[in-house]
């Protein structure tokens, strides 16, 4: 798991309608909002071989805004998820799930055991399946976040952006950081 520095800043998440001052580019619009599996169109969308590379997965404390967003007190930990998803080796798009302890009994342990498979054909085989409002965010260096959604990239970008949601599956929460990375915007 990565230890952010000293100074950054966590991300400021906004609901779409609350945009207006901050225009998202337009290629990434649709990737923002599109309200099915991100796993799917992704895989629709690489032409050649698309994989999940596990960065890590722990037990840790999640990011204050991330702890306030599921209703957790600050000092709770919960399992920490982070992966990237690749095209032909290129990452397109860096994802951090964070799943509060109460969310893995039951059905729902399996999401502690996924290894490299996807987390959305996990999530969108259950068809009880409730998602929230997708929230987005701009990030810049001076965020956390940033510096492992680039990591592995030879251009760092100035800004990168993401969307996050809380998914219930079996009527149990879990928050999903999706960033999506300027080689994704650039394939064909």
């Amino acid at each position: 798991m990565n230890h952010f520095g000293q100074h950054a800043v966590e991300p400021v998440w906004r609901a779409r309608r609350a945009l207006f001052a901050h225009p998202v580019p337009p290629g990434l619009a649709p990737w923002l909002f599109d309200p099915g599996s991100l796993t799917r169109r992704l895989v629709a969308r690489c032409k050649g071989t698309f994989r999940v590379r596990m960065l890590g997965q722990g037990w840790a404390r999640p990011l204050l805004n991330e702890a306030t967003r599921l209703g957790l007190p600050p000092q709770q930990v919960a399992l920490i998820r982070e992966v990237q998803l690749l095209c032909e080796g290129e990452t397109w798009v860096y994802a951090r799930t964070v799943i509060p302890h109460s969310t893995l009994r039951g059905g729902q342990r399996r999401l502690a055991h996924l290894g490299s498979r996807p987390l959305g054909a996990a999530l969108f085989a259950d068809p009880r399946l409730r998602r929230e409002e997708v929230e987005v965010a701009c990030m810049t260096r001076r965020h956390r976040l940033f510096h492992t959604a680039v990591q592995g990239l030879s251009v760092i970008p100035e800004r990168i952006w993401g969307r996050r949601s809380v998914f219930f599956t079996g009527g149990k929460p879990l928050l999903v950081n999706e960033v999506f990375l300027p080689t994704l915007v650039a394939s064909p």
